[in-house]
């Protein structure tokens, strides 16, 4: 069994910042890419941000030079640094990890983190 859990969201004023983290845990044989989703009010789910795990990065353009992924694969986690937030940017954020365990490969979903940026 393999759990994807999130923690970091909050309520933020525009301009601020907030660090969300994503830690997988169980029977993980390999982790390959680690992504944040995101899911706005009445939008349909996002892709943000992703990472592989040669540590290559990519991310939509309305985030880029603001938002930063990284990982730590000794602790199978992945972070999503987020500055310079603004209204727009209010969503649940959702973590995805494409992992291996045994034979198989899937993708793995976290909970779900609320970022709300408001003043």
């Amino acid at each position: 069994q393999v759990q994807l859990v999130e923690s970091g969201g909050g309520l933020v004023q525009p301009g601020g910042s907030l660090r969300l983290s994503c830690a997988a845990s169980g029977s993980i044989d390999r982790i390959y890419d680690m992504s944040w989703y995101r899911q706005a009010p009445g939008k349909q789910r996002e892709l943000v941000t992703v990472i592989v795990d040669g540590g290559t990065t990519s991310y939509i353009d309305s985030v880029k030079g603001r938002f930063t992924i990284s990982r730590d694969s000794a602790k199978n986690t992945v972070y999503l640094q987020m500055n310079s937030l603004r209204p727009e940017d209010t969503a649940v954020y959702y973590c995805n990890a494409r992992i291996r365990v045994g034979p198989t490969i899937n993708g793995y979903w976290g909970q779900g983190t609320q970022v709300t940026v408001s003043s």
